[in-house]
């Protein structure tokens, strides 16, 4: 996945996540809602992560495609 394949995956992400809450503004959303949300959101943070890799393994003189999709446990780490 390149840099711009990323940025539409987010893009992509981020849409679906704006339209399942305008769908819920004022009301509680469903179980199924509220999961999809939270594995959208874990998805963005994986997302931003491996582009931020890319970028810093460029601004090195390294190849960015020696990055790679950091384990869920390890980007959600970083808000602690």
């Amino acid at each position: 996945m390149d840099d711009a394949e990323i940025v539409e995956r987010i893009g992509e992400l981020a849409n679906e996540e704006h339209r399942l809450e305008r769908e819920h503004e004022g009301q509680e959303p469903s179980t199924e809602d509220i999961k999809r949300l939270r594995d959208i959101e874990v998805t963005l943070d994986q997302c931003w992560d491996l582009l931020r890799q890319r970028r810093a393994r460029r601004a090195a003189g390294q190849d960015p495609d020696g990055s790679a999709v950091r384990p869920v446990d390890v980007v959600e780490g970083y808000r602690q």
